[in-house]
């Protein structure tokens, strides 16, 4: 299935291959300075674990918008149409009903880093934590403080300083990906609403490269 290629795409597309370069951009460094200078890059591991993690998580939206998600259409193959579009309504559902679970988790699991209160309720937000323990500052074991990040320190932390990166800027990729993974599930539930797909997984990258072998096959006859 073809897919165009929009200008989200490409930012989407860009971040994706930025965070892959970093982490080996880093890693190769960490193997040069062990293997060749007999020293070590002490945040090299922790920051390619925290890229790696954004990788995957801003991936799953990613791939959820291009149809690259895992799934087995063989009884959505099998039905009429009207039924198969029954049927990936039914998925979709649940989809968003998990991305709703997952945004919440992911937001109350952040907030507390961010000196920002958790939601009550336990599986749908009923509104804010009156009282809480903030962990602003919480630090990463390993990642330098940087500049960038200063204005942390007044805003979140005190007026106290932070020694390494404080844990509030790498997880904020939990609110966002999660955010981001419902946005796109509602965008194919919309899409299967609307007529356009009959599933989530509209993908059939085996099909096709049977297909070309059959094909490549028959030119040599």
């Amino acid at each position: 299935m073809q897919h165009k290629h929009t200008f989200v795409d490409r930012i989407e597309e860009t971040l994706i291959a930025t965070l892959l370069g970093l982490m080996t951009a880093i890693t190769f460094a960490n193997v040069i300075a062990r293997f060749g200078f007999n020293s070590n890059i002490l945040w090299a591991l922790e920051l390619t674990v925290f890229l790696f993690g954004w990788l995957v998580l801003l991936g799953a939206s990613y791939a959820v918008k291009k149809h690259s998600h895992l799934g087995v259409d063989a009884i959505v193959n099998m039905v009429p149409p009207a039924v198969a579009r029954v049927l990936g309504l039914i998925a979709a559902a649940a989809c968003v009903l998990f991305s709703i679970f997952m945004v919440k988790g992911a937001y109350d699991y952040w907030a507390v880093f961010a000196d920002l209160p958790p939601t009550s309720g336990r599986w749908f937000p009923t509104g804010f934590v009156d009282k809480f323990r903030s962990q602003s500052f919480y630090e990463v074991q390993d990642v330098p403080m940087i500049g960038l990040f200063a204005f942390l320190e007044d805003l979140i932390n005190y007026g106290e300083s932070y020694e390494k990166l404080p844990k509030v800027v790498p997880y904020i990729v939990l609110p966002i990906s999660m955010m981001l993974l419902l946005f796109r599930f509602l965008q194919a539930s919309l899409a299967i609403w609307s007529g356009k797909t009959d599933r989530l997984v509209a993908s059939h990258e085996v099909e096709d490269e049977i297909q070309e072998v059959r094909e490549q096959l028959g030119e040599h006859d």
